[in-house]
């Protein structure tokens, strides 16, 4: 907390430093200087700005406001992600398959049927025995209902699977849509922050040829200018990629540029900061895969111990016997047989896969609390980002833009009065765009990790779902992902 109100001074510290200087250079050009004398074209270029000056304020939603078609929304891209996106199929297919393995386990071993024949000799005797047997196992001490469950907990994990997959595209969705939004916005302002620096190398350049300014000005003007407009063309490249890594976890990534319609102002996720690090260390689904895996180590375990325990394997059968009966001319027909046989576990007790499902047991326990300690871990680094990033931007939003903007107007009133600079005018209209450019960074900063935190830190849409049978990798590289580091501006 003491570093959160150190953060909090600086930033309202660097407000009223912005604009004490601003008015600091205001208050200069109070006085009129008879050696500054604005050309007659820059004079009627600001005096067309004052009139209508609260539209050249920064505001959001530009693009929306002109965009030709229809806007793309956040409900369409997640409907879109919900029918294409290959790996909610791939963890759909991962639970059938799942439930499937759990029905073999639990199937009776097949009978045997086959032919059987002794002694068997031509000639005239025709002697020998030939016939028909059937064989079953007959599988004992309910191995089948271990096997089964076995089986059963791999299904969950893989119902687990499916879940977290839902969660992991739907924050994916989310994330790269408002990325996109904050994409947009800070487009339109790096257009407009370009535009004011071509204003000031126009008002520089005939300054000069007035003779109220040399050649550095004009050219360090026209460096101010070149920069910005490198970086408007730089933000619409950004733009661009954005939205080409939201149509690739639409699962659509052949979907032309659309203008997107959202308000990063309002309706941020709002979290508590304690709150939101237990709930992700406690909720989120990779917890529920470790405490899963537990169960199905568990199960493993007793049927292990029923293994040990062997199986009856059943005999019976007809034969046709065609000795003869005490030289008599009468064979002697169709014997029956049977026989039934069981494994003695004098060497082999399954010892070794008890000792190993033992074993299993203590790491799942382990590996539990193991999961739960990264979240929390990776959790307090994301809730870091969120709460500075929005410690910002509520700063920017109620005290420097304001005063910024504030500082802007008093600024243009008095060179409607003739008491200010019209170069001074546009430096503080220019630096007020960076200010609202800042503030897009930081909203665009709120937006992503408080999603992030909101989706238990699933952020990448297109990670394949793991296996149930593969609990390492799952637990270690898919369900505990490394959060995103997103910079304050």
């Amino acid at each position: 907390m003491n570093r959160r109100n150190l953060s909090q001074d600086f930033l309202v510290a660097t407000a009223f430093a912005l604009v004490a200087l601003i008015s600091k250079s205001a208050m200069a050009q109070e006085a009129p200087m008879p050696g500054m004398q604005m050309p007659p074209a820059a004079q009627k270029e600001m005096h067309h700005h004052n009139a209508g000056q609260a539209e050249f304020l920064p505001r959001f939603g530009q693009a929306q406001k002109e965009a030709q078609g229809k806007l793309f929304k956040l409900e369409q891209a997640q409907e879109t992600a919900r029918a294409k996106n290959p790996t909610l199929r791939q963890a759909e297919a991962g639970s059938r398959a799942a439930k499937a393995r759990q029905t073999q386990a639990g199937l009776l071993p097949n009978p045997i049927a086959g032919y059987s024949g002794d002694e068997i000799r031509g000639g005239e005797i025709h002697g020998g025995k030939q016939g028909f047997f059937v064989e079953q196992t007959i599988v004992t001490a309910g191995k089948l209902s271990r096997a089964r469950d076995v089986k059963n907990k791999s299904a969950k994990l893989a119902e687990i699977e499916a879940e977290e997959q839902r969660v992991r595209v739907e924050t994916a969705v989310k994330m790269a849509f408002y990325r996109v939004l904050a994409a947009q916005e800070m487009a339109d302002a790096q257009t407009d922050l370009a535009h004011i620096a071509e204003q000031m190398l126009e008002t520089d350049r005939r300054l000069q040829n007035t003779g109220q300014s040399d050649e550095s000005e004009a050219l360090a003007a026209a460096v101010v200018a070149a920069r910005l407009k490198l970086a408007a063309r730089m933000k619409e490249n950004t733009l661009r990629e954005e939205w080409r890594s939201l149509a690739a976890v639409m699962g659509q990534p052949d979907s032309p540029l659309e203008s997107v319609a959202g308000d990063l102002e309002h309706g941020w996720p709002a979290l508590d900061e304690l709150q939101a690090v237990e709930m992700v260390a406690t909720q989120s689904p990779a917890i529920r895969i470790a405490s899963a895996a537990g169960e199905r180590a568990t199960a493993e375990l007793a049927s292990a111990e029923r293994a040990r325990i062997p199986d009856v394997t059943a005999r019976a059968g007809l034969e046709y016997n065609h000795e003869q009966l005490n030289g008599a001319a009468l064979e002697t027909g169709w014997q029956g047989n049977a026989e039934l046989a069981v494994e003695v576990p004098i060497f082999n007790r399954n010892q070794g896969h008890i000792a190993a499902a033992r074993a299993d047991i203590t790491r799942a326990e382990a590996e539990k609390q193991r999961v739960a300690l990264t979240l929390r871990e990776r959790a307090a680094s994301v809730v870091d980002n969120y709460a500075n990033a929005r410690l910002a931007a509520e700063q920017y939003r109620d005290n420097i833009l304001p005063l910024a903007t504030q500082s802007y107007s008093l600024l243009s009133d008095r060179y409607g009065e003739m008491l200010a600079s019209f170069p001074r005018v546009l430096e503080c209209k220019r630096r007020l765009y960076e200010l609202q450019s800042e503030y897009i960074a930081a909203l665009e900063t709120v937006w992503t990790t408080g999603l992030a935190l909101q989706g238990f830190l699933l952020t990448d849409g297109l990670e394949v779902p793991a296996r149930p049978n593969e609990m390492d990798r799952a637990i270690r590289e898919t369900n505990v992902p490394m959060p995103e580091r997103t910079g304050l501006p």
